[in-house]
């Protein structure tokens, strides 16, 4: 056969998710060339004057009330996603392949005739789940139903989260035999018999990993921390990822640093906390629990699919510091707990949420929509 190509279309880096989806389409079809498309470098400008007017136009009055960024919207008009899905089209058409296969809901690869696979980690709709969220900050109706295209459109939408699967059936009505929860795993790669010192649940050390500070709750977090000082004098808060202005104690802002170099953070802390605000799959949460650390974040998104209460950690709500705290103080207090807590996500990551089995679960979907395998 002459199709023995497989077109990956992305957006960026994705917070390292297209380096292991490559990975995986590499692994389970390693007879297949795989042609990467990075659209928003590859095919289209997303700052060209036409682009700026039709965000201007279609968000004028959140543009002008200052509530929304022109920056923040340029991908999501109705135009934009027109323009790309043109571009995408001209790009792809004619090109044989055995099936194309996208990262993200943000515009649709999707070509008549060949099977396509979309894999991604949020709705815009999703965001209404999320405690807080302002419906105001919502991408456009147009744009939306630009998004339910994409889900109509590919033959198959792969999901991190059963929360992000329930969206696509529930709010974009796509049939549920279109949607599989295929899940994740953790980005950083962490040996599973790596042996951790179990001394480090003592140093009262709290952890926080996140490039944006604010949509993170790292605000929140300083919060919280300055009450668990009253508690614990000598507790650390170590903020990797950004450099905020914090004026907190104990404080150490390490700021962003290569991936394989934030595992030592994760080896050295007692406690991971991610309150954040509006997130649907953060992936720093497999890695704190790869890393054996039990873990306190917000609940919402998918987090209480892996966040067991009790058991991996603790789901507090969001913007609450006095919860965020108390729960800390909890388990700063109880060197065994944090062990007990650690051991017990770490077992669900290596049951569940592995690139190994996500990769086997993409491999086994695919499989069936493709009418003749290439050896």
């Amino acid at each position: 056969m002459n199709n023995r190509k497989i077109a990956f279309v992305k957006y960026g880096g994705f917070s390292h998710v297209n380096e292991m989806v490559v990975e995986i389409l590499t692994r389970e079809f390693p007879n297949l060339e795989i042609e990467t498309i990075d659209v928003f470098t590859d095919l289209v400008n997303t700052k060209d004057l036409a682009t700026i007017f039709h965000t201007l136009n279609e968000y004028s009055k959140e543009i002008f009330d200052r509530t929304l960024h022109i920056g923040n919207r340029r991908l999501y008009t109705s135009y934009f996603f027109h323009k790309l899905r043109k571009a995408l089209v001209k790009r792809l058409a004619g090109r044989n392949y055995l099936f194309t296969f996208q990262t993200q809901s943000l515009f649709d690869a999707s070509i008549p005739g060949i099977p396509h696979f979309v894999y991604t980690d949020h709705t815009a709709l999703a965001n209404l789940t999320y405690r807080g969220f302002d419906r105001a900050k919502l991408p456009s109706s147009a744009w939306i139903e630009c998004e339910r295209e994409i889900y109509h459109n590919a033959t198959l939408n792969f999901t991190m989260s059963e929360n992000v699967a329930d969206s696509i059936v529930k709010d974009y009505g796509v049939p549920a035999h279109k949607v599989a929860n295929i899940l994740c795993g953790p980005c950083l790669n962490v040996p599973q018999a790596e042996v951790f010192d179990d001394n480090r649940y003592h140093h009262q050390k709290i952890l926080f990993v996140g490039i944006e500070w604010e949509r993170k709750g790292g605000p929140i977090l300083e919060e919280a921390f300055k009450m668990v000082l009253d508690k614990f004098p000598n507790a650390t808060l170590d903020i990797v990822g950004c450099s905020p202005k914090v004026t907190t104690p104990n404080c150490n802002i390490v700021g962003k640093v290569p991936l394989p170099e934030v595992s030592e953070y994760y080896k050295k802390a007692s406690v991971f906390c991610l309150p954040t605000r509006f997130d649907p799959n953060p992936n720093v949460c497999f890695e704190a629990m790869a890393h054996k650390l039990p873990v306190i974040t917000t609940n919402g998104g998918s987090r209480p699919e892996f966040t067991i209460e009790g058991k991996s950690g603790y789901l507090v709500e969001v913007d609450n510091p006095h919860q965020l705290a108390e729960k800390a103080i909890e388990l700063l207090a109880s060197p065994q707990k944090c062990k007990s807590f650690g051991e017990y996500g770490h077992r669900m990551v290596w049951d569940k949420y592995t690139w190994e089995k996500t990769g086997a679960r993409i491999s086994q979907n695919i499989d069936r929509f493709l009418s003749c395998r290439p050896i």
